[in-house]
């Protein structure tokens, strides 16, 4: 069958990469010095790095434009706050706080001795002071939230202090407690409550809120700080613990973070150079390429600081996201070092520098080509999503990408070229100093091994066969290619992708705020304290009622009535607290024998009320004799989790949208609960894009479609694989991992576009053959390169913060998963599809004639000498025989020599003395337009 090729632009880089080897092998230090320069002025742009810094978590890891953002601009357009008259639950944002929890050692905190303790706490906080300039000092009291001229209390406080020590007589009543006309929620200050109907037992924890004024910022920072500083440890209290927190807290813990990354890579850059040396080490010790490991090593630590420098240098933010890219770009840099070094060591010893180099390159193109191309784009196309912390990342990590793989094929080839020259001269490695090629006679092994160097194969004239390579060769290739190891392999296939896919159903949604900070942060113990005790009462949710509406048409009302209905029935509102100015004020015209389905009579005393009725005053944008708005607010219980928090949001925004009365809900945390809505569709649209992207790639520089096709099987085949298995090892869809998802897509095709353009390369003739073929010219540096990134990201695991411990784990299922499918499934499924039998490069060889398809010398045909002399390179090629590097006389032969060009071939007879060294040989380069071919009989 003919095979299938579409290798024209494959050809195209080729040519191109052999001729930018030649022109890096001919002048290697400009090459090698250049990117030294650049990287020192570029680097000089972490100098702006402060200034750069944008860790804002609500602009950074909530989607832009997002519904809560734009429902909040309305809110603040038509409901502006008044400081003179603070209500926390009509905030438009989480407001200016400091919060202590404090948690009883015993089953009950309504004790006297352990209210005794929160009362000296909540004086503590009151007597905190700062200084604002020379000589003023401010305490709580000055710069408190204020109503009525008073400071916002906390009313579980009042309640204590009204009721003395007699409160362990008192039967207080919950959510509401009832004295005498007042009604006091106490359902965010009072948790963890046992109740007999509505009396309250015993409670295991109080929450005390202390807010401060929005207007005067710095201040309040100021005095925010101090709390942290103050505030007592629990080993001073005897029958509560405390758990404390800010509105600075989050953003402060979470810009902490970045301090944590500098150690980690130092620890990681360490790592990746001791495993490229050991990697590259050759007991040869001319042809030991341990300084060409560590340049590479240097060349992705040198497009790390020029790419980030670059992006500083131009404005782009530094979010903390992007503190995990170093860690991986070093290991895509290491990966193009083996990749390289691989090729180089098929190169001919004997050669120049310059011509290895360019044929190293030659080979080397198209491989670090499509994965360069495939990373760079799969970032690009992140930058699709709606979360900027993403797009930062995307941004930068592709950049540093692009600038990995210029370093590589300049500064890198350079060193090449420089470390090629050492070779050529049969120079030490360490001492470069020139060393014998034979041991001479009387020295010891150690002697060998540490000053006897330059050995090769001498059929070949390449370097020689390193273990790992022979091992994949013949050990792992053959036993991968039986029939019974292809059945192993499917049925193995088979179950990854069983428990993948039950993983994908397991998977849970969005970033949990505490995430964003150290697991030994102070923040994290409040939030567990919360989620623990406080989540029976939820957000008390704003529905905004938008434009124009006449509320005094009993059509209409009903209308909306009906609506504020659909509201209370949800399963997770409760029914009797709703705030509702418009109920009141038929209250109020009621008892004022008002008719309020006048328009004239309802505008007219709708000033009046609000001034009797204060909490109301900002409910209603009443401006020019007309209602632009208005809003009233239900109350959600049990929103404990994630799933909780998405269904909340979307039955409110759906029976919002079903109401013909135009309405809109909005809460401060909606503006998180967004990323519900658009986390799974970002990520899905970002692989399917990057996915279809990957496929033209591969079809362009792959030259077989089919192996595209597989290329791009692949690709889905290693997402479904890690979206399970991260659900399986505990890790959230978020923000963080779609990140890593989207990575996912270019380093998949880093494992099978290696291993699928050599099997499509091959010049075998089975299928089975060209697989083996494929594993042993590639597999050894995917596995390097696998193993470098995994030890790239393996200090992370150590770390205390959720976003690098998610991108170790998810790094690691993409490098598992993704050397799997190259060295094991990709191999064994193309050996399922034999079009490629036949070896084309034999074919090709030879030219037909224009007077026959052979000819005949003495005899035989030109074909069949051609096809002999094939067989027995092919033969010596296998078996891997290393002859003496010392001639030997042979008896006389006679040698047949065949030149043939385009046109006929030209013979020549003679006789001449032979070694072992003129075996049969064909030499067919790509891009020549003669080949010899020299047959040697005895």
């Amino acid at each position: 069958m003919p095979v299938l090729r579409a290798d024209c632009v494959e050809k195209l880089f080729s040519r191109g990469f052999q001729r930018l080897g030649c022109l890096v092998g001919r002048y290697p230090w400009w090459f090698f010095i250049a990117p030294l320069f650049f990287s020192t002025v570029l680097g000089s742009g972490f100098y702006l790095l402060k200034d750069r810094e944008a860790n804002d978590i609500e602009d950074q890891f909530t989607p832009m434009n997002g519904p809560a953002k734009l429902e909040r601009r309305f809110v603040r357009e038509n409901f502006p706050l008044d400081d003179s008259d603070f209500s926390n639950q009509r905030l438009d944002t989480d407001g200016v706080y400091a919060s202590f929890i404090a948690v009883s050692r015993t089953s009950n905190i309504l004790t006297n001795a352990a209210l005794k303790e929160i009362l000296s706490l909540d004086q503590k906080v009151r007597q905190i002071n700062i200084s604002v300039g020379r000589d003023e000092h401010l305490t709580f009291h000055h710069l408190c939230a204020r109503k009525y001229n008073k400071c916002i209390p906390n009313e579980i406080i009042d309640i204590v202090n009204y009721l003395g020590s007699k409160i362990e007589d008192t039967e207080l009543t919950f959510p509401f407690f009832i004295s005498g006309l007042s009604h006091t929620f106490l359902g965010y200050s009072v948790g963890g409550v046992t109740l007999e109907s509505t009396v309250l037992r015993s409670a295991k924890a109080i929450r005390l809120f202390y807010f401060l004024q929005e207007g005067n910022r710095s201040a309040t920072d100021l005095w925010l700080n101090e709390f942290l500083r103050v505030f007592p440890s629990n080993t001073s209290l005897n029958f509560v613990k405390v758990t404390h927190f800010t509105s600075l807290s989050g953003q402060v813990e979470f810009e902490a973070n970045t301090n944590d990354v500098i150690p980690l890579f130092s620890i990681t850059y360490v790592i990746a150079i001791l495993f490229s040396i050991l990697s590259c080490m050759r007991f040869d010790c001319v042809r030991n390429k341990a300084w060409v490991a560590g340049v590479g090593v240097l060349s992705a630590g040198l497009a790390v600081l020029s790419s980030f420098g670059l992006m500083l240098f131009i404005g782009v933010p530094f979010v903390m996201t992007v503190a995990n890219s170093p860690f991986l770009i070093l290991g895509i840099g290491v990966d193009d070092m083996f990749i390289l070094i691989a090729c180089w060591q098929h190169t001919d010893v004997h050669g120049s520098a310059e011509d290895r180099l360019a044929e190293t390159y030659r080979e080397a193109a198209v491989s670090i080509t499509i994965t360069t191309l495939t990373d760079v784009l799969a970032f690009y196309i992140g930058l699709m999503t709606p979360f900027r912390s993403v797009r930062a990342f995307c941004l930068y990590s592709s950049t540093a990408i692009l600038f990995c793989y210029i370093y590589s094929i300049t500064f890198l080839g350079a060193f090449l070229v420089l470390n090629g020259r050492r070779e050529n001269s049969n120079k030490h490695w360490l001492t470069c100093k020139v060393v014998p090629r034979v041991c001479p006679v009387g020295h010891s092994k150690w002697y060998h091994r540490c000053c006897v160097g330059g050995a090769y194969d001498r059929h070949s004239g390449t370097e020689e066969v390193q273990p790992m390579s022979r091992f994949f060769k013949e050990y792992y290739g053959p036993f991968l290619t039986k029939p019974s190891t292809k059945v192993c392999v499917i049925l193995l296939y088979a179950v990854y992708l069983g428990v993948s896919g039950y993983g994908c159903f397991q998977i849970k949604e969005g970033i949990d705020i505490r995430h964003l900070t150290k697991d030994t942060s102070y923040v994290v113990r409040y939030y567990d304290n919360e989620k623990l005790y406080f989540t029976e009462y939820g957000p008390n949710v704003m529905v905004v009622v938008r434009g124009d509406f006449p509320y005094w048409d009993p059509k209409n009302v009903s209308d909306l009535e009906s609506c504020i209905e659909e509201f209370k029935n949800l399963s997770f509102v409760e029914k009797d607290m709703f705030t509702s100015w418009l109920k009141s004020y038929k209250y109020y015209g009621h008892h004022a024998k008002l008719n309020l389905s006048s328009e004239s009579v309802f505008k007219s005393h709708l000033g009046s009320f609000l001034r009797f009725h204060t909490d109301f005053k900002q409910d209603i944008n009443f401006t020019n004799n007309s209602i632009h708005a208005s809003r009233f607010f239900v109350q959600t219980v049990n929103i404990s989790t994630a799933l909780d928090e998405m269904n909340m949001l979307d039955r409110l925004r759906d029976t919002a949208s079903r109401c013909p009365v135009p309405l809109l809900v909005f809460h401060p945390v909606f503006i998180y609960y967004d990323q519900y809505a658009v986390i799974v569709p970002s990520t899905v649209l970002n692989i399917g894009v990057t996915t279809a992207v990957m496929l033209v790639i591969s079809l362009l520089l792959i030259p077989n479609p089919l192996c595209s096709l597989w290329v791009t099987f692949s690709i889905g085949s290693v997402i479904v694989g890690v979206t399970g298995f991260m659900a399986l090892w505990g890790v959230k869809l978020d923000m963080v991992s779609m990140i890593i998802l989207v990575v996912c897509v270019g380093f998949t095709v880093d494992f099978s576009a290696h291993i699928s353009y050599a099997f499509v390369s091959s010049q075998k003739a089975s299928a089975d053959d060209k697989a083996v073929d494929a594993l042993f010219r590639l597999g050894c540096p995917i596995v390097q390169g696998a193993m470098s990134t995994v030890l790239g990201v393996v200090v992370l695991s150590a770390s205390g913060n959720y976003i690098f411990r998610t991108f170790f784990k998810i790094m690691t299922l993409v490098i598992v998963f993704g050397l799997l499918h190259g060295i094991a499934f990709i191999p064994v499924f193309l050996t399922f599809f034999d079009i490629f039998g036949g070896n084309s490069g034999e074919a090709d060889s030879v030219e037909k004639t224009e007077t026959g398809d052979q000819t005949l010398v003495n005899g035989q045909s030109t074909l069949n000498v051609v096809d002999r002399a094939i067989q027995q390179e092919k033969q010596i090629y296998e078996n891997h025989t290393f002859l003496p590097d010392f001639p030997q006389i042979l008896p006389t032969t006679t040698t047949l020599s065949i030149r043939y060009s385009t046109g006929k071939p030209h013979l020549s007879q003679n006789g001449q003395m032979c070694g072992p060294s003129t075996v049969p040989v064909v030499r067919n380069q790509m891009d020549s337009e003669t080949s010899d071919v020299s047959v040697h009989e005895r």
